[in-house]
């Protein structure tokens, strides 16, 4: 963001203008003035303007006659004090193009000064790249709101170091981590989580590298690999009859920045936990992580008795704690908490391109309300976590409970799918 040193004018000076005497003591032309007036110390005027017949005039010695001219009396200043005519030159007065660049300086400081300016400011920085409206065959609108949250494997943003503090290794590109399809609607906050390796169907997908087609059965995270957030969108919503509304992703180093913004997140856990691969080094009991260790929480699974379907359920738990730190009333009312918040991670964050911000925060609020009990975090029911396909071992859905949980979101009603434990 740039500074700027250009001053206002001084309002203090000035001449004649259409509005009358701005207290400057320069002429005025219109009204017939020639010069400035020189007295620099006037004595005040007498009680008696004119003298009477046959007397000498009252003008005091050294007073010029302009000064006593009746059409011609000297204004004062808005102190009560004559003005000095001889002190400086007039100031020029601004051109416009000063006069708009001043305008515009005054205006982006209210912005950046105000929360509602700190939304409109942040709301440029989201990278709106992903056209859910150009999607093909798309299920019906349901009722209510759906948002698909994407934690992508992105080192995009990180230096060298910081990808070795956070073990995030070398490789380029991006790769879901964790996929949750969050609905709200009257009924509250449903919390789906996607296991990356579900077994499901991909759409006919046609790959501009190698004009290869690809489709039928495969891993859920295969989709986001072949064709990026929108087939993965379209997969989802062929498998679960479910109408995205708003796309979310952000990679490690937004996560981390976020984290960092809001002050740490606060977590209980009833175990330690320490993991050589995410770097996971956590007591046990309370505590607030900060970003590196929130990434090593969210991402480790080999301590997690249920490997990646726990890791899932961390994933979840520290969403809704981050939302309740982000969207409280001393953040969003904060403007120098709002700003590094923002900068933070908005720009590592991808978007659709109907997504503004007022919707990730109502994503935010959404999630919150897990917190407070109006709402519910479930993974989507499994039938085999170690199901053998051609492609490894895949989790395979309970498609008969699945069905089930996917028509009540759809229709937003209370979803009564009990959990497996």
């Amino acid at each position: 963001m740039s500074e700027w040193t250009d001053r206002l004018p001084d309002n203090d000076r000035g001449g004649w203008s259409e509005g009358g005497w701005d207290g400057s003591g320069r002429p005025d032309p219109a009204r017939g003035d020639t010069g400035p007036v020189t007295d620099r110390n006037p004595a005040p005027p007498p009680w008696r303007t004119a003298p009477l017949p046959g007397m000498p005039s009252s003008t005091a010695a050294g007073r010029t006659a302009a000064a006593h001219q009746p059409h011609r009396h000297r204004a004062r200043s808005r102190k009560g004090r004559v003005p000095d005519s001889g002190a400086r030159p007039p100031r020029r007065r601004p051109t416009r193009r000063k006069r708009t660049v001043r305008l515009a300086i005054l205006a982006l400081a209210v912005l950046l000064v105000s929360p509602v300016g700190a939304y409109v400011w942040a709301d440029t920085e989201l990278t709106k790249e992903v056209d859910l409206g150009a999607l093909p065959d798309r299920p019906a609108q349901g009722k209510g709101t759906n948002y698909l949250i994407v934690g992508s494997d992105s080192r995009e943003g990180l230096s060298e170091q910081a990808r070795q503090d956070l073990r995030a290794g070398s490789t380029e590109g991006r790769r879901t981590d964790s996929m949750i399809l969050l609905h709200t609607g009257a009924n509250g906050t449903t919390m789906m989580s996607l296991p990356r390796d579900s077994w499901v169907t991909l759409p006919s997908f046609v790959r501009p590298e190698n004009g290869q087609n690809y489709r039928g059965p495969n891993k859920l995270n295969a989709s986001f690999s072949l064709g990026g957030p929108e087939l993965l969108v379209q997969t989802i919503e062929r498998n679960t009859g479910l109408h995205i509304d708003h796309y979310a992703e952000i990679g490690f180093a937004g996560f981390v920045g976020i984290v960092d913004a809001v002050g740490g997140v606060d977590m209980c856990l009833d175990r330690a936990i320490k993991d050589k691969d995410s770097g996971a080094n956590l007591q046990k009991g309370c505590q607030t992580l900060n970003g590196a260790e929130a990434l090593a929480f969210v991402r480790q699974r080999k301590q997690e008795a249920q490997g990646d379907l726990g890791r899932t359920q961390n994933q979840q738990k520290f969403l809704a704690a981050l939302a309740k730190k982000a969207v409280n009333r001393q953040t969003l009312l904060n403007p120098s908490r709002v700003l590094p918040t923002a900068d933070a991670g908005l720009d590592t964050l991808i978007v659709d391109e109907d997504t503004s911000l007022p919707d990730l925060v109502s994503l935010f609020q959404a999630m919150r309300k897990v917190t407070a009990g109006n709402g519910r975090q479930i993974n989507v029911p499994i039938s085999d976590p170690a199901f053998r396909t051609p492609q490894g071992a895949a989790v395979k859905w309970d498609m008969r409970q699945a069905r089930q949980l996917f028509a009540q979101l759809r229709e937003d009603q209370p979803v009564t799918v009990q959990q497996k434990q």
